[in-house]
């Protein structure tokens, strides 16, 4: 996949940015970088290569991120908080329609 001078104009416009020639060019150079990447990693025959819980487990274990077990830390509030609330139901806050 690669984009083109129009696409970098047209993303430009939707972000509200305003690029000159010289950045529109550097920005499509640099995304299509991006985007020659991401078909090289497709590229890769990772069939029966398990993912890993961060990139650096593989080479240095000791560093790998430490996982805990989720837990829940706090009890549920949620009729206390809706007691106070002009109107609910079925555990939801009611609010007035604004948009027709």
């Amino acid at each position: 996949m690669s984009l083109e001078l129009n696409d970098v104009k047209r993303i430009a416009n939707l972000a509200r940015l305003e690029l000159d020639e010289t950045q529109a060019n550097q920005t499509l150079e640099k995304l299509n970088g991006f985007f020659a990447i991401a078909e090289q990693l497709k590229a890769v025959d990772t069939t029966g290569i398990a993912p890993l819980s961060h990139p650096i487990a593989a080479l240095m274990p000791e560093i790998c991120l430490r996982l805990r077990e989720d837990q829940v830390a706090e009890s549920n509030h949620r009729d206390e908080y809706q007691q106070v609330a002009p109107a609910t139901q079925d555990g939801l806050y009611l609010v007035p329609k604004v948009i027709e």
